[in-house]
């Protein structure tokens, strides 16, 4: 009688452990979302206009596959369309610390970063505080990308049509457009 209690009580505790395990090991495995469901999913969401919610569930990507770059440029790409850039850049460093030589990467740091300079160089300019050290600064860096482009001007002014106006004769007259003449180029500092 002894043994058969006792065989009772082990057979019972061998089939509970079992039975508790199961369920646990499937509910992991179907909790366990892909990259690639993750990815494809915020790419629904910022198609329906659910920019937070697509950052969102980029972000538990990340975290998911943290030697992943895919979730990084993703948040970065999708930063910068919206002109943070300052996000886009922080984004797109994580995904070159994945993969220092991805070109999408590279292209939205240098990108963005040469927005929010041209940003801060405008409004600086508009204070009249571009001078001295920060001024040449900006001079160097403007000599640098032009070598880098291999352009002599960096932005080529728009070719504008002169509004026309009547002479005294009744001949049509064209004035100078703005942008097209003496020392009316914005970026003449800098070249």
């Amino acid at each position: 009688m002894k043994r058969s209690v006792i065989g009772t009580c082990i057979c019972a505790l061998l089939l509970s452990a079992c039975a508790t395990d199961a369920p646990v090991q499937r509910v992991e495995k179907m909790v366990k979302i892909t990259l690639e469901q993750h990815l494809a999913e915020a790419e629904r969401n910022a198609a329906s206009g659910q920019k937070e919610k697509a950052i969102a569930g980029l972000r538990a990507a990340a975290e998911a596959y943290p030697a992943e770059k895919s979730p990084w440029l993703q948040m970065a790409q999708m930063e910068f369309e919206r002109g943070s850039y300052g996000d886009a850049i922080g984004h797109a460093l994580e995904a070159l610390e994945r993969d220092p030589a991805d070109r999408q990467g590279n292209s939205i740091v240098a990108v963005s970063g040469l927005r929010l300079s041209t940003k801060a160089l405008a409004d600086l300019s508009l204070q009249n505080n571009l001078g001295g050290n920060l001024k040449t600064e900006a001079q160097e860096l403007a000599n640098l990308l032009r070598v880098s482009l291999g352009e002599e001007i960096l932005v080529p002014q728009p070719a504008r049509k002169a509004p026309v106006r009547k002479a005294a004769g009744g001949a049509a007259v064209r004035k100078a457009a703005p942008g097209q003449g003496g020392g009316s180029d914005p970026f003449s500092a800098l070249k």
